[in-house]
């Protein structure tokens, strides 16, 4: 299985600090890899990965103000739709922008909607619904009027989250600067309860920072310690007593609320979106009505078993179980959307078909073969363009490379095998009174289909 992973070029894949959708996008990306998927991971060329990275845009734009967001998103998606060809499935996780590409390629498209910005992006999904598979992140964040394959969670990687058992006195708020993300209540609810608070994330919103928190931050209660790293956001979230998520607006999935229950760490939150989905109130964390009652179950934190938090993310919230989940939807897509033109040793593309003729650009895989066949009605002209390969012909093992052409005879066995690093490309030109992928005879195939 081949499988284009688009991601944002926002941030770096995996972010150094803030990117929750580049994050997941590299923890799936690692994962499939892991398990064999050929995965090509299409990124900012600092991006990181163990599968295949092809990159156009040269840096992060959030980390580049010099890049314009919008030439380097044109280029970046429409490098990977100009290649749809070379992969089985794409990914997309960069929101409704690439769908207006789906309808100029055969590949199927499988798009992780990470939330909706607006209500106003909702004609473009649903201009292709049906031709594109859509995964939601939380049953809460569905819109009624698209049709979906499955609902997957995000996963973490729960190994690389630190069990506190015994933590500091003091709760966190992590989490980008806005008032989405409900800072300022988040100050509030520790205020009320006579905490000392830690706001860690991205200033987002700088007005809103400006007005709403800042003079609130006085360095002992109330401390802005900015936006923290993989490492920092573990020792952060592991030491603090609660995660508060005050969120005023419909979350479609709370990444942080994983990551700190991954650490022992309960949450108290607002039931907004998905997280009646994600916190279990009473047993990873509590879900408060407001401000005043999100203070009163601080005093109740203690009721909490850190290692049932750590259970829950274990139990529902790991990388392998979100990795298992796609390939479960990647198989249900192959399965639903078979191309005649896509085969287990590579792929062809119809060039030209008429009645005395038929041309085919045919590509194999590394390491891969045809099946050893015969042709009753056509014999075959090949041009090699690309790769270097074996070509059986009858008795013969003839070696060829970029530059080499040779006849298959009407009726002659035949296979070509790509004995290299890169893949074979060649031209095929098929002539006599019949084309039909039928007028096969095969010998030997490793596919099991003699």
């Amino acid at each position: 299985m081949r499988v284009a992973m688009l991601s944002p070029i926002a941030w770096r894949t995996p972010p150094r600090h803030y990117g929750p959708w580049e994050r997941v996008v590299s923890l799936l990306t690692e994962g499939l890899v892991r398990k064999g998927v050929d995965v090509t991971l299409f990124a900012t060329a600092d991006s990181e990965t163990t599968g295949k990275l092809h990159a156009v845009a040269p840096r992060p734009y959030e980390e580049d103000k010099n890049l314009d967001p919008k030439v380097w998103e044109c280029l970046h998606i429409s490098e990977l739709f100009e290649r749809a060809d070379d992969f089985d499935l794409i990914h997309n996780h960069f929101d409704f922008l690439p769908l207006s590409y789906t309808g100029l390629v055969q590949t199927p498209v499988i798009t992780t909607i990470h939330g909706f910005s607006s209500p106003k992006i909702l004609p473009v999904y649903k201009k292709y619904n049906g031709k594109v598979f859509y995964v939601s992140i939380s049953n809460a964040d569905r819109a009624p009027d698209l049709s979906y394959i499955a609902t997957i969670y995000h996963g973490i990687d729960i190994e690389n989250f630190t069990f506190q058992e015994s933590p500091e006195d003091y709760l966190l708020f992590f989490g980008r600067i806005h008032p989405d993300k409900g800072t300022r209540e988040a100050i509030e609810i520790a205020k009320k309860a006579r905490k000392k608070i830690v706001l860690a994330g991205i200033i987002q919103d700088h007005d809103y920072f400006q007005k709403e928190v800042e003079p609130y931050v006085d360095g002992a209660q109330v401390v802005y310690i900015g936006s923290a790293g993989p490492e920092k956001r573990n020792e952060l979230l592991g030491r603090s007593a609660a995660l508060l998520h005050p969120i005023q607006f419909e979350e479609p999935f709370g990444l942080s609320i994983v990551e700190a229950n991954a650490c022992g760490t309960p949450v108290i939150a607002f039931p907004r979106g998905s997280l009646p989905e994600i916190v279990t109130h009473g047993v990873n964390g509590f879900l408060a009505r407001d401000v005043e009652d999100a203070a009163s179950l601080i005093r109740r934190i203690h009721e909490i078993s850190r290692f049932e938090c750590r259970k829950a993310a274990q139990d529902r919230f790991s990388r392998d179980r979100m990795v298992e989940d796609y390939l479960d939807v990647y198989n249900q897509v192959l399965s639903l959307a078979k191309r005649e033109d896509h085969r287990p040793w590579g792929y062809y593309q119809v060039l030209s078909d008429a009645p005395t003729h038929k041309v085919k650009r045919i590509v194999v895989f590394p390491g891969k073969r045809l099946s050893l066949q015969a042709h009753r009605r056509r014999s075959e002209h090949w041009m090699i363009v690309g790769g270097a390969a074996v070509v059986t012909r009858d008795d013969e093992l003839i070696p060829v490379k970029a530059g080499d052409a040779i006849d298959i005879p009407q009726g002659a066995r035949h296979r070509i095998s790509n004995v290299g690093n890169d893949e074979v490309v060649f031209i095929e030109i098929q002539t006599g009174d019949y084309f039909g992928e039928d007028d096969i005879e095969r010998f030997e195939d490793d596919y099991g289909r003699v």
